[in-house]
């Protein structure tokens, strides 16, 4: 069933409320909807596709269905809380359930790693990799934890708007000393090539490179460990479903084929948005979960940004992107897990290749997710639903999509056959692809990036688009663009911090 709410024109003028203007429905511009609506805020949502959800949208064809983006779930708590504020309980609407192990990465020469929770179970799969690096993982594992306290509990949830927050966490980033990367953290102490991939991957998760993603985010493995990795039973759609069930609930709206063409600015402030329709809607205050580079270069007037600068963005280092293949088979795979990498035999080579060199490289490390796995309703019955993606240049690069990703596909498909899914391509029923073009044209994603400006140390907190802007007062920004970053945790973890920083309705109050 196609999930699609009726654009509801006029909007109300009646609501004596002050307006809330969301730009994009994705998990931070939902999150934020039902925040600002719990202050007392009547908020609009706009989203200009035709189902809300952005990267988290649903693609249905064929009686199968299709998580457009985000796969896993991490710290639960956080959607908990957006129930919690509307007098709710998440478990009453969505059914989250544990997956362990978390995933099974395959590598080149045949061998397989099960990432888990359980600690005995970790330290066999090492010892059976590596018995040298057992002592090495350990450590990593106290490593990981220090990173959580301090990026997340200490950083996450607090706004950067001044250096001088910034400089009061300087101290806790030097002892983690946040200026090297994942990737050289793990090697430290790990031995094993295959381990090193294993233990150091996760940055990708969040548009990063674990050779240039800073310490900090090696927290990931804890953030699993500590609060395991969940999947929403009917799908990730089955919370964006929830959380526009909340806003509406609300008395707010979320408008659909809406897309914005500017944010209106008067005196300095944000007051409204015009829409591609023309059509101009006033507000109290704007919130951005659009693409961070495309609310400053194309929603807010040049002569309104001094900070943020056609220049200054172009030169921003923003994530790569993917090619994301949807397919359905008419056979079921039941030695498929959940969650699978396929790991290239180049690590170090090709993530250069991806974001530094931005170019197309002849291999590919792969993420296979088979959410049949866990939940059959994705498919017909006897059917399995897969994804499978892989992290690919952004448009920076200059791969031409057009001509080149069929044969990409073709390759994706010939090595998942010839690896882990036998018989593969005479048993498709349903397929779709995304593209860096997509990511472009379809989510107005700047350069085609799939997750925001880059993780590393020199865009993190202070360095990162604010939460508040510093370019136009009233408009606040959410999303993966901004701090803390991508991942699910991050734009919900952002939607947050506008608690903090977006004033009380009653300062509106008219």
């Amino acid at each position: 069933m196609t999930y699609q709410r009726p654009i509801q024109f006029p909007y109300s003028t009646t609501d004596p409320r002050p307006h809330a203007v969301v730009i994009g429905s994705g998990f931070g511009g939902l999150a934020a909807a039902v925040r600002l609506g719990a202050r007392g805020y009547r908020v609009t949502v706009l989203e200009r596709l035709d189902q809300p959800g952005g990267r988290a949208r649903v693609f249905e064809q064929d009686g199968f269905r299709f998580d457009a983006g985000p796969t896993i779930i991490t710290m639960p708590q956080l959607f908990e809380d957006l129930w919690r504020l509307c007098g709710k309980k998440l478990s009453d609407h969505v059914t989250l359930k544990s997956l362990d192990p978390f995933y099974t990465l395959k590598f080149e020469d045949g061998s397989v790693f099960k990432g888990t929770a359980d600690p005995d179970l970790m330290r066999a799969e090492i010892e059976r990799f590596s018995p040298a690096d057992v002592a090495g993982h350990e450590r990593l594992v106290k490593e990981s934890k220090r990173c959580f306290e301090v990026a997340f509990d200490g950083l996450a949830e607090q706004p950067f708007s001044t250096l001088a927050t910034m400089a009061r966490s300087v101290p806790d980033l030097l002892a983690l000393r946040a200026y090297r990367s994942v990737y050289d953290l793990v090697a430290k102490h790990i031995k094993d090539e295959r381990l090193r991939m294993a233990l150091s991957f996760h940055p990708l998760f969040l548009g990063g490179s674990p050779l240039r993603s800073s310490t900090a985010f090696f927290m990931i493995g804890h953030l699993e460990r500590e609060y395991g990795v969940h999947y929403a039973m009917g799908g990730t759609g089955a919370l964006v479903r929830g959380l526009v069930d909340l806003i509406e609930d609300q008395g707010n709206q979320v408008l659909l084929d809406s897309g914005v063409r500017e944010i209106l600015i008067e005196d300095g402030k944000a007051v409204g948005v015009q829409l591609e329709s023309g059509l101009k809607i006033h507000a109290d205050i704007v919130v951005s979960n659009a693409d961070v580079g495309t609310t400053y270069k194309s929603l807010v007037p040049a002569k309104n940004r001094r900070r943020w600068t056609d220049a200054k963005i172009e030169r921003t280092d923003f994530s790569m992107s993917l090619l994301v293949w949807y397919f359905g088979t008419n056979r079921r795979y039941k030695d498929v897990d959940h969650h699978t990498v396929l790991m290239a035999p180049r690590y170090c080579g090709l993530l250069k290749d991806i974001f530094k060199n931005k170019v197309l490289a002849e291999d590919f490390s792969l993420y296979l997710h088979r959410p049949t796995a866990t939940d059959p309703s994705m498919a017909p019955e006897g059917c399995d639903a897969f994804y499978v993606l892989s992290p690919v240049p952004n448009l920076d690069g200059e791969t031409d999509w057009k001509t080149m990703a069929e044969p990409y596909r073709q390759k994706i498909a010939d090595h998942l056959e010839s690896t882990l899914l036998p018989g593969l391509q005479s048993s498709i029923v349903t397929s779709r692809m995304l593209t860096p073009i997509d990511f472009r044209n379809d989510l107005q994603s700047f350069k085609g990036n799939a997750f925001g400006v880059e993780p590393r140390l020199t865009q993190l907190a202070w360095f990162r688009p604010h939460n508040k802007s510093e370019e136009v007062d009233n408009l606040f920004i959410v999303g993966a663009g901004t701090h803390p970053g991508a991942g699910v945790p991050g734009v919900l973890s952002a939607a947050r911090i506008l608690d903090k920083v977006v004033p009380d309705a009653v300062t509106f109050a008219r």
